[in-house]
């Protein structure tokens, strides 16, 4: 996926404090769900109707990557598939359990296909086979970073 252009990002995260002075002043990391264009923008339109308000990652991707892990209060700028900003979230709440004890509760809160855990399961396990960053890949006990979020602002809201 195009990374943001920064330009547009720092009009958007302009925008989104105007709506809400509350926001701090330093636009916060950009970035898209999935690894395909389609992907993102297909969770992204998920996050703007409202359906879903959780996201997992590998925690072996993190270490990998050496990116820092997500903390509750933080905020996102969400990225479509094109790069472009289109939504604000906070990060509530942040858990690391083993995969095969991610519940369904937070599996109905990411949204996708009939928000089953079993749907869950096999959706994420393909991802990871895929598109993991670390080499491990996956594991039926491998650590999941379970966020849950708040959409806060989105691209034509006031």
């Amino acid at each position: 996926m195009p990374p943001a252009d920064a330009a547009a990002v720092a009009g958007f995260w302009r925008d989104a404090r105007a709506a809400h002075p509350e926001l701090p002043e330093a636009a916060p990391e950009a970035w898209a769900f999935g690894a395909t264009r389609a992907h993102a923008d297909g969770l992204l339109a998920l996050v703007r109707d409202g359906i879903k308000t959780a996201t997992a990652s590998s925690l072996w991707d993190y270490e990998a990557t050496g990116e820092a892990l997500p903390q509750a209060g933080e905020y996102s700028i969400i990225l479509d598939g094109a790069g472009a900003p289109r939504a604000v979230i906070r990060t509530t709440q942040v858990q690391v359990v083993a995969f095969d004890e991610v519940s369904a509760e937070h599996a109905r809160a990411e949204g996708e296909d009939d928000r089953s855990l079993r749907s869950w399961r096999e959706i994420h396990e393909r991802y990871w086979r895929a598109h993991a960053e670390s080499s491990r890949g996956f594991a039926p006990d491998m650590p999941v970073v379970c966020e849950r979020f708040e959409l806060v602002f989105q691209e034509g809201s006031d």
